[in-house]
């Protein structure tokens, strides 16, 4: 093997040990909520940090299983999810194309704003927000508190800002050339917009609803705060509070009842991604 060869793959190799190691950094919190879940409790309150257990145990699982109500917990998470993402792309979208491909009074204040709603601390905002849908809840008593209709608007409103931000890259990579030949074929605005520069962007809208879909399906914050008491309207995040004790916490089944949150955003990321790839590819060949 000649020496140019060897000096070629040299730096390869020292990318690919670098890419395996901050790979095994970022799994290794997932591996040890795993196997925190799996060992029994007696080695979890022995102290002793061992990185693999001889006695495998799914008690933990079963104890968050056995919560009352857990079942309905998990699907209004997953009720707000799918109400939540699917909104916040469809506004951030059609926002996006209006700041990108089209020139009005204000555009640039616009802009401004959306870039300064992402800086304010969502905490910040608690107290003026619950004031808020509670004043919703006299008009529109599903909008207001203890419904989930709170918990879907609140993350529509702060997931529409960021996304905002991601997709008016993907929009304006289309080139303008593509717009003019389209109007030549005598394709309106609308259509243009449906037809030619939403195939084009979707990749966008996939990658970005990952994020939104996280943020949405890990709070903790918004559902402690909106649903008071309405046991029946609380979310998974809640569920995992029950392990909580003021003389000593269950983290068995809080590593458990993790485990089990993480396994939904791990299943939509996988699907995603699939279309991401084939959106990418189609993006490409149009």
């Amino acid at each position: 093997m000649s020496a140019p060869v060897v000096a070629r793959r040299r730096p390869r190799v020292g990318a690919d040990v670098v890419a395996v190691l901050v790979a095994g950094v970022v799994a290794f919190p997932l591996y040890w909520m795993l196997l925190s879940a799996l060992k029994p409790t007696t080695e979890l309150m022995s102290g002793d940090a061992l990185p693999y257990t001889l006695h495998p145990t799914l008690d933990a699982f079963a104890r968050v299983l056995s919560v009352e109500n857990v079942g309905r917990y998990l699907l209004n998470s997953v009720l707000v999810a799918a109400v939540a993402v699917p909104g916040a792309m469809i506004c951030a979208f059609f926002a996006a194309v209006a700041l990108t491909r089209y020139r009005f009074r204000l555009r640039t204040t616009l802009l401004v704003t959306v870039l300064v709603a992402q800086m304010v601390p969502v905490e910040a905002l608690t107290i003026p927000l619950f004031f808020l849908f509670r004043s919703f809840g006299a008009v529109v008593p599903e909008l207001g508190l203890n419904h989930l209709g709170s918990l879907m608007l609140v993350h529509i409103a702060f997931s529409t800002p960021f996304a905002i931000w991601m997709l008016r890259g993907f929009v304006a990579a289309v080139p303008e050339e593509v717009e003019e030949a389209a109007r030549l074929d005598g394709a309106s605005g609308p259509r243009f917009v449906r037809s030619i520069l939403f195939p084009l962007v979707a990749p966008g809208l996939v990658a970005v609803s990952i994020f939104g879909f996280i943020s949405t399906w890990n709070d903790f914050l918004y559902p402690r705060t909106f649903i008071i008491s309405a046991q029946e309207n609380q979310t998974l995040p809640l569920a995992i509070l029950n392990f909580f004790k003021p003389d000593q916490n269950d983290w068995g089944a809080i590593m458990a009842g993790s485990v089990i949150m993480t396994l939904p955003v791990l299943v939509f990321f996988v699907f995603v991604q699939r279309h991401l790839v084939s959106g990418l590819a189609g993006a490409v060949k149009g």
